[in-house]
């Protein structure tokens, strides 16, 4: 199994990236797929999740600028993040996860400068 994130960089406060975190040797279809970062310093958190049916949840930090989304055909599944902030600097890790079992991809790196 791998998980492959990409899509990060350096970006201006208030501008947008689109991370996309690709899987191979894994099927998508019935897993929950999230979104995590870890900013220097601090704990790893959850900033978006989708589960296998499709509902969204999403960290207060970002609801109403972050947008998670899916596609389990293409075994694909994106964060949308608008209005960035410099707060939002972290690296972005996307997990894939079921009952008894998950996949970590080895992170992209987000910098939003002020």
């Amino acid at each position: 199994v791998q998980l492959q994130a990409s899509g990060g960089g350096l970006v201006q406060a208030g501008g947008s990236l689109r991370l996309s975190c690709a899987g191979s040797g894994i099927i998508f279809s019935g897993k929950n797929l999230g979104w995590h970062r870890q900013a220097p310093g601090k704990q790893r958190e959850l900033v978006a999740f989708i589960s296998s049916v499709g509902n969204t949840y999403y960290a207060d930090s970002v609801k109403g600028r972050f947008a998670i989304s899916r596609d389990n055909g293409k075994k694909m599944v994106y964060l949308q993040m608008n209005n960035l902030k410099p707060e939002d600097t972290a690296v972005y890790y996307c997990k894939v996860a079921q009952t008894g079992e998950e996949h970590w991809g080895p992170g992209t790196q987000v910098t939003v400068s002020s």
